[in-house]
């Protein structure tokens, strides 16, 4: 069926009950997932920042089966950290995680951390692909079914299924394994801004989720090129392109229902005609436009057979129809 997502940023708002409130009326419309935007950088005594990964965290125990997609920038943080944080959130979520990878341009956010000098485009997505390589990797350090938790031994783990990752590239060395048991998901979703031309290797390389920015008015013959664009990509690196999913990001202002009945005209006829699998969405108000978003768009889209009236599956994979990773060391180590 269509996929569908929706943004739930509220700028200048660091009381996470607005966050909670507008994934709770994103689940009751059962969306694929949510997303939630971050970025490096300094505040102003006017501006207001959080953290969008731990605002998740809070919200995943008080929800019950919409996906969660933080930003998560791998610019100036360590693979190490980015690792355990996602994976964290798909424990704490029952699997319903995932992480826009992004990256940090500028040189306010790198005089900021003061580790070195900005870097252009295709060279911090080079990075950020080695990043999404290695974290994927640090995931899989840990077979299924490593823990052991017997008492009577004093057993925790079986260290023979616990593996280094042993990666290094230009910008960083990772030895491994994780400190955090393979997530439920098996790797939680990766989501990629795939826009611009640098990040879209990248998205072809690791993104289960590609993102792609238009207006409502934008040309899908443009959006379908970008989709076979991402799919021959993902071909190139021996990915098959039927586990990309490609959704066009619009922004949205619903004044009145007639507007949102437009919006699933829309989102149905770019599907139909095989332009893009779906679309996320980025209110202009979310107060505004999300209760007609799930109480219009939503509702017509269902009458017409193009979403899902129930959740069928409990993980944000089962909502996308994408299966659990197999984990890259385990037949190794059964071959040995």
């Amino acid at each position: 069926m269509l996929h569908l997502a929706v943004a739930i940023d509220q700028p200048g708002t660091t009381d996470p009950r607005p966050y909670l409130h507008a994934a709770r009326l994103a689940e009751r419309g059962r969306l694929d997932f949510v997303t939630l935007g971050d970025a490096f950088g300094p505040r102003t005594p006017r501006e207001s920042r959080i953290d969008a990964l731990a605002v998740l965290a809070r919200v995943a125990p008080a929800t019950e089966r919409i996906g969660l997609v933080p930003t998560v920038t791998t610019t100036h943080t360590e693979p190490f950290h980015v690792s355990s944080a996602v994976s964290t959130l798909d424990w704490v979520s029952r699997g319903r995680a995932g992480w826009t990878v992004d990256v940090s341009a500028g040189e306010t956010a790198a005089r900021l951390f003061g580790r070195r000098p900005a870097a252009p485009d295709d060279v911090l997505w080079r990075e950020a692909d080695a990043v999404a390589d290695v974290v994927a990797r640090l995931w899989d350090s840990w077979e299924d079914d490593a823990e052991i938790r017997d008492r009577a031994t004093g057993r925790f783990v079986d260290r023979d299924k616990l593996h280094y990752v042993d990666f290094e590239s230009p910008g960083f060395r990772v030895r491994g394994p994780s400190i955090v048991p393979r997530p439920p998901q098996g790797r939680p979703v990766v989501a990629v801004d795939a826009t611009a031309g640098p990040s879209r290797d990248t998205a072809a390389r690791h993104a289960d989720v590609a993102l792609v920015r238009t207006e409502r008015t934008g040309d899908p013959g443009q959006l379908a090129a970008v989709r076979d664009e991402l799919h021959r990509r993902a071909r190139a690196h021996g990915r098959d392109p039927r586990r990309l999913r490609v959704l066009a990001s619009v922004p949205v202002a619903l004044h009145a229902a007639a507007d949102a009945v437009a919006l699933a005209d829309l989102a149905g006829r770019w599907y139909e005609d095989g332009v893009v699998d779906g679309l996320h969405l980025r209110p202009e108000e979310p107060g505004r436009d999300l209760p007609l978003l799930v109480d219009g768009t939503v509702a017509v889209l269902q009458h017409r057979g193009l979403l899902r009236r129930f959740y069928a599956g409990g993980t944000l994979r089962e909502h996308l129809g994408l299966p659990r990773p197999a984990n890259r060391y385990a037949p190794a180590r059964e071959t040995a």
